[in-house]
């Protein structure tokens, strides 16, 4: 298991350490940098992908080195394939911890997927088997990349599409073990959950109350498309296109109900819309998250009389 040190008490930080705690965010699209900088005060904090900032310098670093001055910053992972049978590519960790020191983001996160095989790379994150065979290769990765970028990382839960015939536990049961053994945190995705329940017929309610929320150090909430498959039955997709459905936001009141405010970020990664449209989903999570931050509170209080 991972042993978190903490480096930054060693070294002067670049940038300041705005807290994320109870914040909710959006992606960061460069469309957006003007009316993001224009406001004041700076609102939330943004979520960018890795492998879109694996360059020295130029436009991508300038924009979001311009937002992370006044923003806490994620950094989420799509390309580690940290589920794939073979090792962690030693170029690719080694760009992401160098981007992990250069713009010491609030939050780290990868997929419990694959999308390697050999030298190539799939647009796509696919699933696993959950076997015990899967589960100590997924924990040796996921300690490769700790100790290269220095802290732990957040695990998020994948949306799948097919389930496999040789898994032989469920997957909150391989996910809880997975940071018990590696000493990693989640990001639970909701949507993700949802699309998930959909598609295979299970409660996404009795998978969250099965799910380790005490690891959880991050949300996930996004849009999804829906469609049939070829025997007419709903099939759902991880499409981050549009607003987030009514039963995600459901179950996100339901989550935060049973451990509080958490961190929460709106992914919407394709069919743009202006400034205004994503940042009024996120101050909707922003309204739930308030809303459990005042009750805990209240709670709280109440207790002590």
């Amino acid at each position: 298991m991972f042993k978190l040190a903490d480096s930054k008490a060693t070294r002067l930080l670049r940038f300041p350490a705005h807290s994320i705690a109870g914040l909710a965010g959006t992606s960061f699209k460069h469309e957006h940098l003007g009316a993001i900088l224009a406001e004041r005060p700076a609102y939330g904090f943004f979520e960018v992908h890795a492998e879109n900032y694996m360059g020295a310098g130029g436009p991508p670093h300038r924009a979001l080195e311009s937002v992370r001055c006044d923003h806490p910053v994620s950094l989420h992972g799509v390309c580690m394939s940290i589920g794939g049978p073979q090792r962690i590519d030693a170029a690719h960790l080694g760009r992401f911890a160098a981007l992990v020191e250069r713009y010491e983001p609030a939050l780290v996160s990868e997929h419990l997927a694959w999308s390697t095989h050999q030298t190539t790379y799939f647009n796509d994150l696919l699933p696993l088997p959950y076997t015990e065979a899967t589960l100590a290769r997924v924990a040796e990765h996921i300690d490769e990349v700790q100790e290269a970028i220095r802290r732990p990382i957040l695990l998020e839960n994948p949306s799948t599409y097919v389930m496999f015939r040789d898994s032989t536990m469920k997957e909150t049961d391989f996910i809880r073990e997975l940071a018990r053994r590696s000493g990693c945190g989640l990001l639970l995705d909701i949507n993700n959950v949802f699309v998930s329940a959909t598609n295979h017929g299970f409660s996404a309610i009795d998978y969250l109350s099965d799910f380790p929320l005490d690891r959880v150090g991050e949300i996930h909430l996004a849009g999804h498309a829906e469609q049939t498959d070829d025997q007419d039955e709903p099939l759902l997709i991880d499409s981050h296109d549009g607003p987030v459905a009514d039963a995600v936001w459901t179950l996100f009141d339901i989550v935060l109900g049973r451990c509080g405010p958490i961190p929460t970020l709106v992914e919407w990664d394709s069919k743009i819309p202006d400034w205004s449209v994503l940042k009024a989903e996120a101050m909707a999570a922003q309204a739930i998250l308030n809303l459990h931050a005042q009750t805990a509170a209240f709670g709280s209080t109440y207790a002590t009389r």
